[in-house]
Formats: structure tokens, sequence, C-alpha cells
């Protein structure tokens, strides 16, 4: 008896092992989509949008939010205090350059980024851009939902899983799918109100 109770843990184990990788990969292509909404700017402002920015520091391709603080000053202007006041230019250089379109201002030690009012033709472009990174979302969770069915296939062809334990692992799986997919539904949702706010 105890070595079918064994046997049951063990199956058990590698279902949970598969559910638990599957969810893994889909938590992962939701945080890349967050990553990737950050850099599409808004018509507010916002210290992520920054991000992307990396700049020479000490002989290192350092992150701007590493090197400086970057603050909101109000609802259309960031603000950015470089740590190390004598690198200020290049931080300024460093946004210019980045493919944002912003123009940074500089007073002082401050360096002032007023976000540019979003034409309808941009929104339109960062909605599309907004969409495609969305799908690319959606295609990482089903990909990952047709790996761990592919494997709970290979455990029921091995015969170490019943064909019971595989349909309530399929419909897991299933469910994991469903829930992901919401989540990126509901960031896209989230992100066009962001884009269409004035």
């Amino acid at each position: 008896m105890t070595v079918q109770t064994g046997l049951i843990g063990e199956k058990n184990t590698m279902i949970d092992d598969i559910k638990q990788e599957t969810e893994e990969r889909m938590g992962k292509a939701l945080e890349a989509l967050a990553h990737n909404f950050n850099k599409i700017r808004t018509g507010r402002a916002h210290p992520s949008l920054l991000d992307s920015i990396r700049l020479e520091y000490y002989g290192a391709e350092t992150p701007l939010n590493q090197i400086a603080n970057v603050n909101i000053e109000d609802a259309r202007t960031l603000s950015v205090v470089a740590f190390d006041k004598s690198i200020t230019p290049d931080i300024e250089r460093a946004i210019m350059k980045s493919d944002l379109g912003l123009n940074p201002a500089t007073a002082g030690e401050v360096i002032r980024i007023p976000m540019p009012i979003l034409t309808e033709e941009t929104r339109k472009g960062y909605t599309k851009q907004s969409r495609a990174e969305a799908e690319s979302a959606r295609v990482s969770v089903r990909n990952a939902r047709r790996d761990a069915l592919g494997m709970l296939k290979d455990l029921l062809k091995e015969k170490e899983i019943s064909e019971d334990e595989e349909r309530r692992a399929q419909e897991a799986v299933q469910k994991l799918t469903d829930i992901y997919v919401a989540k990126v539904e509901s960031a896209l949702t989230d992100k066009e109100t962001d884009l269409m706010a004035i």
C-alpha cells in the first residue's frame, strides 16, 4: 500500500511541477508586457518612461535610474537630478538621443522633461504598438499552455499518469491560461486608456 501512495505522490509532484513551470512562464510573459508598455509614451509623465535610457558611467553602461533621481514634477513634466552633478550634460544628451521624442531642458542641476502632447496620429501609432505587444504576450501565454499540454500527454503516454489525472491537469492549465490572457487584456485596456487621456 505504501508503494502506491509513493507513486501517487510522485504523479502529483510531476503534474504540480508542470503547472508551476507553466504559471512561471505566463508570469514572465506578463512582466515582459509591463516592461514593454513602460517604453510606450503616454501624454502623462511617468518615471518608468526613462527606464530604457542607459549611459556610460565610470566605464559601464548604467541605467539612468541608478545614477539619478527621476521624479514627477507635475502631470506633464519629469525632473531628473543626477547624483553626480558633473554628468548632468551627459544625461541630457542621452535623453535627447533616445527614441522617445523628448526635449529636456536643464536649469542648473535639474533636468526638466516636458511631455509633448500626443497628436491623434501618434496616439493611434502607440495604440497599435500596444496591441502588438499584448498579442505577443498572449502568444507567449498560449505557447506555455501548449508546452504544458504536451508534457502532460507525454506523461500519459508513458503511463505515468491516468487519463483522469491528465484531464484534470489540462483543465487546471486552461484555467491558468484564461487568467493570464485576462490579465493581458486588462493591462492593454489600461494602456489604451492612458494613451487616450488628454
